[in-house]
This record gives C-alpha cells, sequence and structure tokens, in this order.
C-alpha cells in the first residue's frame, strides 16, 4: 500500500473516532457542563493517560516500531514475531503491577495531581473513586497499542486506526445509559473507561490470529531487542511526552483555579485533537515504518523525500486548520456544546483556552513528524534535550501568564504556555534534523509554507465576515450545524483556490511522495 493510500486509510478511521469523540464531549459537555464531577473525571483520567502516552503510542510505539521494522527486514518474520512475544510477556507483568499500584494508591495520586481540591468539598474523594475505575484502563490500551503497532509495522493500518473510536462509543453509551444507575452519575463515565480499554484490546485479537501475529507470552527479558527497546524508551519517555508532562503539571495549577477551569481546558483540547488526530497521528502512524524501513536499507533519497513530503502536507492542512478553528471558535462551541448544562459562560471560558491551544495546533503537528524521525536514526538524546528545554520554557511562561492575565482568563494562560513550548520544540527539532543532516531538504517546503499562509490569511478574513453576519445564539441546533459546516467548506474552497491562483493544486502537493 502507497503512503498516501495509507495516510487516507488512517486519516479517514483517526476522523471518524475523532468525530465520534466530539459526540461524546457533546454528551458529557450536556449532561454535566463543566461542574466539580467532570473536573474530578478528567483528573482521574490524567495521569494513566500520561502512562498510556508513555507505554502506548508515545515513548514505547516511537522504540518499539522501528526495532521490529528492523527485525522483520533484516531477519524475518519469525524472528520478528519472537521479539513481539517477549516484548508484550515483559510489558503486560510490568503495566498489571503498575495498574495495581495505581488503584491501591488513588488517593495520594490525587493529591499530586489535583492539590487545590477541597477534601470536605468531596472532590478529591470523588476523584479517588473515579481514579480505580480508570486506572485499569492503562493495562488494556498499552497492549492494544503494541498490538496496532504490529499491525502498522505489517501494513494493516485500517484496524489500529479505528480501535479509538471503541472507548468513544463506551463513553457515550455510558452518559447515556448508566447515569442513571449511579450515585453520583459521573462515576458512571469511570466505568466507561475501563469498559472502552476492554473493547479495544478484544478488537484486535481477530485480526492478530487471522495474520498469525498473536503473540505466546514467552519470558525472556534479556532477549537483545528487549534490552534495545528499553535503552530506546528510556530518554524517550520525555522526548515524545514534553506537551503531556506539561499538560500534567498544569492540569494541577487548574485545580487551584475557579471549579470548571480543568473541564474548560480539557473540552478545548479535545477539539484541538480532531486536526492534530486527523493529521499528526496519522502521519507518525504510516511515516514512522516508512521512514525505519528506508533507514535500515540506506535508502537515503527515499528517506529524505518522505520525510519532506510528509512536512508540506503537514504545512498545507495545517496551517488552514488553526486559522479557521480560531475564527470560528465561537460558533464551534455554540454549535457542539451550548445546550443544557453547558452554558454561554463555559462556552466563553472554553473560547480563551481554546485560542490557546490554537495558536500551537502547527508545531504539535510538527513534533508529531520530526520527533520519530530522531527514534528512526536511532538517535535518543537530541529530541530529550529539546524536550526537556520545552518543559522547563512552558513552565515559565505559566509564571508570566499567570501574573500578566486577569483572574477570570488564568486557565488560558496555561493553554498559552503548552503552545509556546511546542514553538520551541518543534523548531528546535527542525534546526537539529538540518544540522544533523537528518533533513536535507530542497527548501520546496519553504516556498509551500509562504503559499498556505497567503492563502490560509484570504480565507481568514472571508470566513470572518461571514460569521459576523450569522446569529449563532438564537438559531436551533440543527440549522447551526447546517450554517457552521456551510462556512467551513466556504473558507476549504477560498483556501484552494488561492493556492491554484499561486499555481499550486491541492493534488499536485499531495502527489509530491511518489508511491
Amino acid at each position: 500500500m502507497g503512503l498516501f493510500k495509507s495516510l487516507s486509510v488512517v486519516s479517514f478511521f483517526t476522523l471518524l473516532s475523532r468525530l465520534l469523540g466530539l459526540v461524546r464531549e457533546m454528551v458529557i459537555a450536556a449532561k454535566f457542563g463543566a461542574s466539580a464531577s467532570t473536573d474530578a473525571l478528567f483528573v482521574a483520567f490524567r495521569i494513566p493517560n500520561l502512562l498510556r502516552r508513555l507505554f502506548a503510542e508515545g515513548a514505547f510505539a516511537q522504540a518499539f516500531v522501528p526495532i521490529l521494522a528492523e527485525y522483520r527486514q533484516r531477519r524475518g518474520d519469525e524472528r520478528a514475531k519472537l521479539l513481539i512475544a517477549h516484548v508484550a510477556s515483559l510489558l503486560s507483568l510490568l503495566l498489571l503491577i503498575i495498574s495495581i499500584l495505581g488503584v491501591f494508591c488513588a488517593p495520594y495520586l490525587v493529591y499530586v495531581i489535583a492539590t487545590g481540591f477541597n477534601d470536605s468539598s468531596g472532590q478529591a474523594d470523588l476523584t479517588a473513586n473515579l481514579i480505580r475505575l480508570t486506572f485499569p484502563y492503562l493495562l488494556f490500551i498499552s497492549l492494544t497499542s503494541l498490538f496496532a503497532s504490529v499491525l502498522n509495522t505489517w501494513g494493516h493500518f485500517a484496524v489500529p486506526a479505528f480501535t479509538p473510536a471503541l472507548l468513544n462509543i463506551s463513553f457515550i453509551l455510558s452518559a447515556l445509559y448508566l447515569t442513571p444507575y449511579f450515585n453520583p452519575p459521573i462515576i458512571a463515565l469511570g466505568l466507561a473507561i475501563f469498559l472502552g480499554g476492554i473493547a479495544q484490546l478484544l478488537f484486535q485479537i481477530p485480526f492478530l490470529l487471522r495474520l498469525k501475529l498473536w503473540p505466546k507470552l514467552r519470558w525472556k527479558p534479556n532477549d537483545p531487542g528487549v534490552i534495545q527497546i528499553l535503552k530506546r524508551m528510556a530518554p524517550a519517555v520525555i522526548g515524545v511526552s514534553a506537551a503531556q508532562i506539561s499538560l500534567v503539571i498544569n492540569t494541577n495549577i487548574a485545580s487551584r483555579m475557579q471549579t470548571g477551569s480543568v473541564s474548560w481546558l480539557t473540552f478545548a483540547d479535545r477539539l484541538m485533537e480532531l486536526p492534530v488526530g486527523l493529521l499528526g497521528v496519522a502521519m507518525a502512524t504510516v511515516i514512522l515504518p516508512a521512514l525505519s524501513i528506508s533507514v535500515a536499507d540506506k535508502k537515503n533519497d527515499e528517506y529524505q523525500a518522505t520525510l519532506e513530503w510528509g512536512l508540506i502536507l503537514m504545512l498545507v492542512i495545517s496551517i488552514p486548520s488553526v486559522c479557521g478553528l480560531i475564527v470560528l471558535s465561537e460558533p464551534i462551541l455554540i454549535t457542539l456544546f451550548m445546550r443544557d448544562q453547558f452554558s454561554l459562560v463555559d462556552v466563553s471560558m472554553t473560547k480563551v483556552a481554546f485560542w490557546g491551544y490554537g495558536i500551537g495546533l502547527v508545531p504539535i503537528v510538527m513534533i508529531k513528524l520530526f520527533a520519530p524521525v530522531f527514534y528512526a536514526n536511532k538517535d535518543t538524546r537530541t529530541p530529550v534535550r529539546i524536550a526537556i528545554k520545552a518543559i522547563i520554557v512552558t513552565q515559565l511562561l505559566n509564571i508570566v501568564f499567570w501574573m500578566l492575565l486577569p483572574d477570570h482568563v488564568k486557565h488560558a494562560g496555561l493553554a498559552l504556555a503548552i503552545s509556546g513550548g511546542a514553538w520551541l520544540n518543534a523548531t528546535m527539532l527542525l534546526l537539529g534534523l538540518r544540522r544533523n543532516g537528518l533533513f536535507v531538504s530542497t527548501n520546496r517546503w519553504i516556498f509551500v509554507c509562504r503559499d498556505c499562509v497567503m492563502a490560509a490569511a484570504i480565507m481568514t478574513l472571508v470566513v470572518f465576515f461571514v460569521s459576523t453576519q450569522i446569529d449563532w445564539l438564537t438559531s436551533d441546533s440543527w440549522r447551526r450545524a447546517g450554517l457552521l459546516f456551510g462556512v467551513i467548506i466556504l473558507g476549504f474552497t477560498i483556501y484552494a483556490t488561492a493556492l491554484r491562483f499561486m499555481g499550486r493544486r491541492l493534488k499536485d502537493i499531495f502527489a509530491l511522495k511518489l508511491n
């Protein structure tokens, strides 16, 4: 399967999952609003979600995929399958121990990640109970991601791309049908996370069995491949998780702010995951195995062409996305979330957080391309050093924005700090690639970026003018959705047309990488 076709498959199913994720957030917002209970849920899910990024598609995947691809390419499928069995055995035991510890240490974790929660209000106890429900999710989702990496390496992208949708489905069904049976009702959503993790793991098993990739547990932690993965994974923990580490720190800070701050930040972050997931995760999923194989086979021209194609495609899509999301932030939030328990005040507070995250959309997507390049070339030190600097800068920016911003929008400063750290991270990664000779481009991407910025500026002006002529508040839900869809289509048409006048057609840009 060609890279663009593979990217299309992953993007389609990722888009489906992200759209279900939006439905999930809409249901949660309508049922609970931005309240103390949703703050508790999002905090409870933060730690297992962070660890998921480390043990699943984050540090582990960046270390595991290149080595697995190399084993399969040079030593054959049988040796690669043996490596999978050894890794799965070690990972299962390690995650089981961590999950048990997480359940028993739940009350202490609350004091680490949400020191602002007040015991007297019962919020700390509620968060601890939710942690006990959500922490085992780490075991299920990490094994799911292990097997997703295996399927991706064998060129099967559709199943892993669809799998995350099952968690969103679990959320939606639990919110709609299980909440009446729990007191407090938010506990149903903690159960949804637990059940969603099991569903995702079970869904992949038949496909693994069909391809004869389901491993038998074999205990051999001293396997050279396993040791190599662990060595690469240790520094990569920081390298690929800088934003998540900062997000956990920011969650703790937000817990000290007004009630709803954690929820406003979370709703804004989840909305930003739509373009990030559609392109960033999909691109990284497809490009990492391709780059690893090119490096293993010493095909430098193919490697450089793949990397430049990925960068150009990311810029072409992410630049107009961030412009459109920021200029349409209020209509989007009103259309998706403003109903029942989610008020206009919640829309306003989520919007400013959304702007903060939006500024960092382009670099966050770029990081998902650049960081794996270092790992594919067996360089773990450079992205780690850069990530540490990004974390430090993010926290310094937190202090600056805390002092400068008014009390009612201080939570937006946390989002702005994340974006500032992302810009530093992406810029230093790009400079590092150029300096180390890992990215020797034709500079075609710079001229494409220039044209994309100009086309996006034209699109933004038109979309802003059109959106201000619409009374979004008085329209009913379906009319809002129709109008919003129409404005988005208008924006895309103007962007594509502007690029065409500059001599660039989207289909030609997509075809820069020949299959």
